[in-house]
């Protein structure tokens, strides 16, 4: 447990440091996350991914190869059988 100064600062517990692998002089990044407050470490952030630019482009991609599967899946009329549908019930 740890308990804020006047100044707002807290002390991280040693043991928990050491769980979360922090140093002194480690710089954490905290942010607000509901009714708690959340800290990471700014050093060992994870990287973020792919750049906007190629998310769009593979979202792009994606969504063109969906468009040629839905067109797969449609039923398209076909014009060459000798016969409608429509005739099919006329007998």
């Amino acid at each position: 447990m740890a308990k804020m100064t006047s100044k707002y600062q807290l002390t991280v517990p040693k043991a928990l440091a050491i769980q979360a692998g922090l140093k002194p002089g480690d710089t954490l990044e905290c942010e607000v996350a509901g009714e708690t407050i959340r800290v990471r470490s700014v050093e060992r952030q994870a990287p973020r991914g792919r750049s906007i630019t190629e998310r769009l482009m593979r979202f792009d991609m994606a969504s063109e190869r969906q468009r040629n599967r839905d067109w797969q899946r449609t039923a398209h009329p076909a014009t060459d059988r000798g016969w409608t549908r429509e005739e099919l019930y006329e007998r």
